[in-house]
């Protein structure tokens, strides 16, 4: 009898931490990222547009996953640019996070579809504890894999919406 008390007190205890560390540790299932993003050409024109992207976690502390479009507008010319970026977080203080990565890219215009590799570094500025928004700056750098290995560097801003 006395050991039952000792396991079901030592049960209850346990469930309890355990509770309570995960509601520590409740991160949002995914970020929502929506911007306007800009790109220029090395050497070459410039182009711009909104951009959304969507970031979830699936290692935390080790690897963010970021799918990311933009339909990008020049003189005359649409192109669509995705990607799908994996990242490394770091965690710089509660309130700024920065994390660096590196994966394919795909552009969709009239000319046809080019494929590539994309730099990144993403910084995270939230500006409460709570983390119900916050504001983010993205630099990249695009190599294109088709004929002319086009080169261009981008800059994408805007604000993070993190989804429970």
């Amino acid at each position: 009898m006395v050991w039952q008390r000792v396991l079901l007190s030592l049960m209850t205890a346990l469930l309890f931490f355990t509770a309570s560390a995960q509601a520590e540790e409740k991160e949002p299932n995914a970020i929502i990222e929506l911007g306007g993003a800009g790109e220029w050409g090395l050497p070459g024109t410039s182009s711009f547009g909104p951009s959304a992207a969507v970031e979830f976690t699936p290692v935390k502390d080790w690897l963010e996953i970021e799918a990311g479009v933009a339909p990008l507008f020049s003189r005359g010319r649409t192109e669509w640019d995705t990607d799908l970026i994996f990242k490394k977080p770091f965690t710089l203080s509660d309130k700024l996070e920065f994390m660096i990565g590196a994966g394919p890219q795909w552009t969709f215009s009239r000319e046809g579809t080019k494929i590539g590799v994309e730099l990144a570094a993403d910084f995270m500025f939230w500006p409460n504890p709570d983390r119900k928004y916050g504001w983010f700056l993205e630099p990249t750098f695009s190599y294109s894999f088709g004929s002319g290995h086009e080169q261009s560097l981008g800059l994408t801003a805007g604000l993070l919406i993190p989804i429970p």
